[in-house]
């Protein structure tokens, strides 16, 4: 089977999968990205291990996001000549491939981390795009059980769904923290903008500090358009609040600073998933997240590995001071969090990719490979 997938470009959370699909017996892997990386994007790289190309970029920038038209989209497949092409948006550059697979009669499969709550504002036209593009494909691919409901409502069969699921290195994040200092009591990683609400969490630590009576320490980890605000606001707290700032930080450098603090916060207003979660998870954190990621019951569960909550400052306080009083508790949380992320492998996300393509191709009936992810709750 030769395979192409088109995406905007190469995040680091999915360059092993594309490495593993390229390894695998019987694939021809191509991966054709859109650009070398987004401008709001600081990734470091790793060397490429697999077939892809870079087309000439060529976007639009709309707010956070940005709209491809790569053109030579057209010209890369031709030269490629994919049994199967998997797309990952409704770009103009996704749509002039999905276009070459209609004309050239060549299974079509999209594939997004997009879930049921945050398509729900669409417009009628993009809705009406994506209902297009689905009635015309033949295999479905979606990161979290989110995606799934999203497919589901645009009438798609969930015998042709898949799941390939986001995920990071959990070996990378693994080792015994049980002798390291907790030099933190909390962690916020993520881009440091409105979205990702940096000051929420800043007032979720001054509130513990308020309930236990004794300094919170903070760590914020990552950069954006409201750090000089989130360091004048914990100017104004520095007699509650121990707030440092560590700066944007590579792949390598995140377990260390994930195993330095003792819980994660993740008050995103919106997030497809949250790979974030992922990395305080396999590190051993709990984790408080507000119900607009897409983690949130998936791999973040109410009151097993963590607590998801509305965004309410003093709810997140007492969640907070349970786990940072309650050593019991917090050893269950955080054998339970590294327990749960465990499923979300390189492998995992693999195997779905390329299941859906299979079937895609032959067009036959198969297990449901997309499902929530099978938990047993611990006692």
């Amino acid at each position: 089977m030769r395979l192409a997938i088109i995406t905007n470009h190469p995040p680091p959370f999915r360059i092993p999968v594309y490495e593993i699909i390229g390894n695998m017996p019987g694939i021809e892997l191509q991966a054709i990205f859109c650009s070398r990386r987004e401008p709001n994007r600081q990734w470091r790289l790793p060397p490429l291990r697999f077939n892809h190309v870079f087309l000439r970029e060529h976007f639009v920038t709309r707010g956070d996001n940005f709209i491809h038209n790569n053109l030579d989209v057209l010209s890369a497949l031709h030269r490629f000549a994919p049994d199967a092409i998997v797309t990952t948006g409704f770009n103009p550059t996704y749509l002039y491939a999905f276009s070459y697979a209609m004309t050239k009669g060549i299974a079509h499969v999209p594939m997004t981390d997009g879930t049921d709550v945050s398509e729900r504002a669409l417009s009628a036209w993009h809705k009406r795009i994506r209902r297009f593009v689905y009635r015309r494909s033949q295999a479905f691919i979606a990161a979290s059980a989110g995606g799934q409901r999203l497919y589901e409502s645009y009438g798609v069969a969930p015998q042709r769904c898949f799941r390939s699921c986001l995920c990071i290195d959990n070996e990378e994040y693994l080792r015994d923290a049980t002798h390291e200092e907790k030099k933190y009591d909390f962690i916020f990683c993520g881009r440091i903008v409105e979205g990702k609400n940096p000051l929420f969490a800043l007032r979720v630590a001054h509130e513990a500090a308020r309930s236990m009576g004794r300094k919170i320490s903070i760590l914020f980890v990552g950069s954006g358009s409201q750090e000089d605000r989130v360091r004048k606001e914990a100017a104004l707290m520095a007699d509650m609040v121990q707030a440092d700032f560590n700066g944007f930080a590579g792949q390598n450098e995140l377990p260390a600073l994930y195993r330095s603090a003792r819980l994660f916060l993740f008050p995103t207003l919106a997030d497809v998933w949250g790979v974030v979660a992922n990395e305080a998870a396999a590190a051993g954190l709990p984790i408080i997240v507000s119900p607009h990621a897409g983690v949130a019951g998936e791999l973040v569960q109410h009151g097993d590995n963590g607590f998801v909550c509305e965004l309410d400052v003093k709810l997140w306080s007492r969640h907070a001071v349970l786990l940072l009083t309650q050593p019991a508790v917090y050893e269950r949380f955080a054998l339970r969090s590294r327990a749960l992320v465990s499923q979300y492998t390189f492998e995992q996300a693999a195997a779905g990719l390329v299941s859906a393509c299979r079937v895609a191709l032959d067009g036959s009936e198969t297990e449901k490979h997309l499902r929530p992810v099978n938990v047993v709750k611990g006692s």
